[in-house]
């Protein structure tokens, strides 16, 4: 068998190289791609330079595939190497959802479920992902006209202040019926997944949320915006939740000039126990035995796992008026049974009627923990 090898750039940044060429005792042939630590490439081989077959997919973690191709009894063979685009989609069932997305850049992928409206989980490729999600439930579906919540967990919008909620829906609990509970459309465009809500009944409000990722970094960027179409004027701000799982610490990075005097405002009746605030770094644990909840004017939060940390930026606008006492960043602890924590971001109070649109983005950055300790991990992503 006669062997040819050759590369094919899968996109920038790095164009793979196909090297160390053996022949093996037994009529094995092996080689290796060599490319950019962190990104997924992909070994094929072909019989006649026009059909193509993929013989090994996989994320690198230095940048190098290994690949014994097995005697054959062929006149000839090629090899190529290639590297994934920046984003590609796929379409796929994610634990009984069907029509789900998984959006990847190579190094992070983000899971999309259109049947229940969320982002169901943020993670690097191959892994465990940070995000919360209530297997119990998978492949369930909300029932809009239920007082009962289904908790799926993810990554969602409610409108806030939730204080409201009673007077606008009727009812206090569970969130208002499109912003929660009924499925979205979702549209691919370059790379870009755009989920898309029913008008809500109540609020005369359309969701929208474009989920795109950085074309190299582990980074993933969630643009929520609220369309007025119809009914009376509303003051509202976007609020996104993002479920996680029980951490070992989580931290807000305070500004410098605060407007709370302890650094935050508490909003459960119980204040986190073990909650600390120094050098502008607050930092707390989920509570096993109550719900907590605490309110700052951060633009970032930090999330702290054993291996893997999930950092959320959301720039707070100067001059303007936030919900919840003045809040823009919160963190809620969820007690046993269900051990989740949430990062929420909210935007400022605005005014809008129909035909107006409000925005707000927020910022996911995965990061690999290096620290012994969470809060010395803390101290160095947030540059404390």
């Amino acid at each position: 068998m006669r062997v040819s090898v050759f590369a094919q750039a899968g996109g920038a940044p790095a164009r793979p190289t196909l090297r160390d060429f053996k022949r093996l005792p037994n009529g094995s042939f092996q080689l290796r791609s060599v490319g950019e630590p962190g990104r997924t490439y992909s070994i094929q081989a072909s019989a006649n330079l026009t059909d193509w077959a993929t013989v090994l997919l996989k994320q690198t973690d230095d940048g190098t595939l290994e690949f014994t191709d097995e005697p054959a009894n062929l006149e000839k063979r090629f090899y190529r190497a290639a590297m994934l685009p920046a984003s590609t989609v796929v379409f796929t069932n994610y634990h009984g959802w069907s029509n789900s997305i998984v959006l990847s850049n190579g190094k992070v992928e983000a899971v999309i479920v259109p049947a229940v409206g969320r982002i169901m989980q943020f993670r690097f490729v191959g892994e465990t992902g940070p995000f919360w999600e209530e297997r119990s439930l998978d492949g369930q579906k909300s029932d809009p006209n239920s007082s009962a919540w289904l908790n799926f967990g993810g990554d969602k919008s409610w409108p806030a202040p939730q204080s409201e909620w009673s007077a606008i829906t009727g009812r206090s609990w569970p969130p208002p019926k499109a912003f929660d509970a009924m499925p979205a459309t979702a549209s691919v465009t370059n790379g870009v997944v755009t989920l898309i809500s029913p008008v809500d009944s109540n609020y005369g409000i359309r969701v929208s949320r474009r989920i795109g990722l950085h074309a190299e970094e582990p980074v993933m960027s969630v643009t929520t915006s609220y369309e007025k179409i119809t009914g009376t004027v509303s003051r509202i701000s976007v609020w996104t939740i993002t479920q996680l799982n029980d951490p070992v610490r989580a931290f807000a990075l305070i500004p410098p000039s605060t407007r709370f005097p302890t650094g935050y405002t508490q909003q459960s009746s119980e204040r986190p126990a073990d909650l600390t605030v120094t050098n502008r770094l607050l930092s707390l644990t989920r509570d096993a035995t109550s719900g907590r909840k605490i309110g700052t004017d951060s633009s970032t939060l930090l999330w702290v796992g054993a291996s893997v940390c999930l950092r959320i930026d959301s720039p707070r606008k100067d001059g303007e008026t936030y919900p919840d006492n003045g809040s823009s960043a919160e963190i809620y602890t969820n007690p046993d049974p269900q051990a989740y924590v949430e990062l929420e971001m909210l935007g400022p109070l605005l005014t809008i009627k129909a035909g107006d649109r409000i925005e707000h983005t927020s910022k996911y950055t995965l990061l690999r923990r290096t620290e012994t300790t969470a809060d010395a991990e803390a101290r160095k992503i947030l540059s404390r």
